[in-house]
């Protein structure tokens, strides 16, 4: 099946983003050179020349370029090179100036440890990136993004009763209506959860005026589809999706079509033509808040979650899901029966 974009899948991560220009920090020219000539690697997509490109512009920088440190962390997160990702780490915390760029360091080296233990189910992974947090909230209490990531980090460390002072800290800071508070919330009243892989936490407000919270949909299995009006693949596969949505209509599954289109008129133009019912929603491009999210690079992009949030599977095109989709149904549907049965 043929898609649309490229896909590179990196979910989860807070990490720094830069311009394509941006040479901050580089004080050597020979470094600038070769900076530049990792951008020019990145715009071929040869990921690992252009890693190596702004380690070796690093070096000649004698390890003070935060630009190449900032590639190096997000490209380092990217292709598993946890040693660089971390060098760059560690030189960012012994750069940082102010309370707040110290403490924002820490928490990006955190982030690092946290990403290599999840991989590598690595304990000391887990510890180094406790360590990291609990500088970071060192610095400056008012972090709650700090606060939130220890909190699963303890989690994994098996250190429930820790890990819900931080989440509950997280929900002192956050709003009611933020998504990621009613996150926090669900992982105090099951820790498990926290060490799941969850699907990320959003709330949007879809064509017809319905906000729907991901975590406000539990006890129901969700699909959601990544499309755009522009994308042949997903035009083509928008039959199998119609079909879908009328097999499985009155039964607990939510299926939220994400379209990536700028274009907001043909947008809406495309699906009430096409009578796509079920629940829409724009983002408008790649680098939309949810398309960011999930790492979407690709698309048709699908995503199946069960009735917990935890995310089961992901397709790129029209893949086969609705067997797939049955269980995670039938598994709603015991959940609802069980919940009813409560006293």
């Amino acid at each position: 099946m043929r898609y649309c974009g490229l896909f590179v899948i990196l979910a989860g991560l807070v990490i720094f983003s830069i311009a394509q220009n941006d040479t901050e920090g580089v004080t050597s020219e020979k470094a600038k050179k070769t900076y530049k000539q990792g951008l020019d690697y990145l715009h071929q997509r040869m990921t690992e020349a252009a890693l190596d490109s702004f380690k070796k512009a690093d070096k000649q920088d004698d390890g003070h370029c935060l630009a190449c440190q900032k590639k190096m962390m997000k490209y380092g997160l990217e292709l598993g090179d946890w040693k660089t990702a971390e060098t760059a780490g560690e030189e960012m915390v012994a750069e940082a100036q102010g309370d707040k760029n110290l403490a924002r360091a820490h928490y990006q080296l955190g982030i690092v440890f946290k990403q290599e233990g999840l991989d590598r189910h690595k304990e000391e992974a887990f510890s180094r990136a406790h360590e990291e947090m609990t500088r970071a909230l060192a610095a400056a209490a008012n972090f709650p993004d700090a606060y939130f990531v220890d909190g699963v980090i303890l989690a994994h460390l098996k250190q429930d009763d820790a890990a819900k002072k931080q989440f509950e800290q997280f929900v002192k800071m956050k709003p009611e209506d933020d998504p990621d508070r009613r996150r926090a919330l669900r992982y105090i009243g099951d820790p498990d959860l926290a060490r799941a892989r969850m699907a990320p936490a959003f709330a949007i407000m879809t064509t017809d005026g319905q906000r729907v919270s991901l975590d406000e949909l539990k006890g129901k299995a969700v699909l959601i589809d990544f499309w755009a009006t522009w994308c042949g693949p997903c035009r083509e596969a928008l039959p199998h999706m119609k079909e879908i949505a009328k097999k499985f209509e009155g039964q607990p599954l939510v299926i939220l079509s994400v379209s990536l289109d700028e274009d907001e008129q043909r947008w809406k133009d495309f699906v009430a033509k096409n009578e796509m019912t079920w629940s829409q929603y724009r983002d408008g491009k790649f680098t939309g808040p949810i398309a960011t999210l999930f790492a979407v690079r690709a698309i048709p992009q699908t995503f199946t979650i069960d009735a917990d949030g935890v995310l089961q599977d992901q397709h790129i095109g029209d893949a086969s899901i609705e067997g797939k989709l049955k269980k995670l149904v039938g598994r709603a549907r015991e959940l609802q029966t069980a919940e009813t049965l409560k006293p």
